[in-house]
């Protein structure tokens, strides 16, 4: 059939590749953005620029100490998720009593702070990262040849996703979390720290903008724009997913990551803003999401 509109099997497969690959992105960077506002409350436009800097500490973790990207993996994540709780501490723990508008403004001025900085010591060219040796290479499916490294960043974005999913739907702690975020001064009374928790929860959403930076970097080159291109999708697929869910977050980057992939075969054109045109028609069908609550 797809021959027959001059479409070869491989050039499908491989730009549905292609979307899974960045729906894997979409899903694990939209999955922190819903944890941050669906449990903290707070729009995080600092996002892609903490994505960017997990890519860039795995690669100063590389080019200064040396450490390969399987530590990277942990570390980079881990100081990334520190400077977020370093962010919360000072600055947006001030603002959770006022208006959501406020710790937009607050994230966005981080946001161009951070990638001025970066800019500014590092320059836009772009810089390597090599793939690890255990995952370079490939397999031939036949209809297309697979890279191992895009076949381990769609598995590990998908277990962190749905590890995330689980931790904060099925888990004790995660009902703690959720309970905090609804009622603090009733769940305080029970003994529960509940500052430390907001704190551990921010750094933790941050975290997986680190993890997704360190994935990205083999793939996209290392460059401090690479969150400034990406932030913008990710907040249309939040919205489409619905503000604060954890699953509409993670189905809506996967899904939309492939239907990016098959406009790009049958109306390249219209793959750059396919998305935003999908919001347009969710927003006015369903405003609260097509997985949010109604306000």
């Amino acid at each position: 059939m797809f021959d027959l509109l001059g479409i070869s099997p491989q050039v499908l497969m491989g730009q549905l590749l292609l979307g899974l690959i960045n729906g894997s992105f979409y899903a694990v960077l939209s999955l922190g953005l819903a944890v941050i506002f669906g449990l903290l409350n707070i729009i995080n436009f600092a996002h892609g620029a903490l994505y960017m800097m997990g890519a860039f500490v795995a690669w100063m973790l590389l080019s200064y100490l040396g450490v390969g990207y399987w530590w990277a993996l942990i570390l980079s994540p881990l100081i990334v998720g520190v400077f977020g709780i370093v962010l919360e501490r000072t600055m947006l723990s001030r603002l959770y009593k006022l208006d959501h508008l406020y710790g937009l403004l607050l994230t966005f001025g981080l946001a161009l702070i951070i990638q001025g900085l970066f800019r500014n010591y590092y320059g836009i060219s772009g810089l390597p990262y090599q793939i690890p040796e255990a995952l370079s290479g490939g397999q031939n499916l036949g209809f297309m040849f697979l890279p191992n490294y895009r076949a381990w960043v769609v598995a590990a974005s998908a277990v962190v996703c749905f590890g995330t999913w689980f931790m904060i739907e099925k888990t004790r702690l995660g009902a703690y979390l959720r309970a905090a975020t609804e009622n603090p001064v009733l769940v305080g009374a029970f003994g529960i720290n509940v500052p430390l928790m907001i704190m551990l929860t921010y750094g933790f959403g941050v975290a997986l903008a680190g993890f997704a930076g360190v994935l990205a970097a083999p793939i996209y080159s290392v460059n401090p724009n690479m969150g400034a291109d990406l932030i913008i999708v990710v907040f249309a697929v939040v919205v489409i997913g619905g503000m604060g869910s954890i699953m509409g977050a993670i189905l809506t980057g996967y899904v939309l990551g492939l239907v990016e992939g098959l406009t790009r075969v049958f109306y390249p054109e219209g793959s750059a803003v396919v998305i935003f045109v999908i919001m347009a028609i969710v927003l006015l069908i369903k405003p609260e999401g097509l997985f949010g609550k109604a306000a």
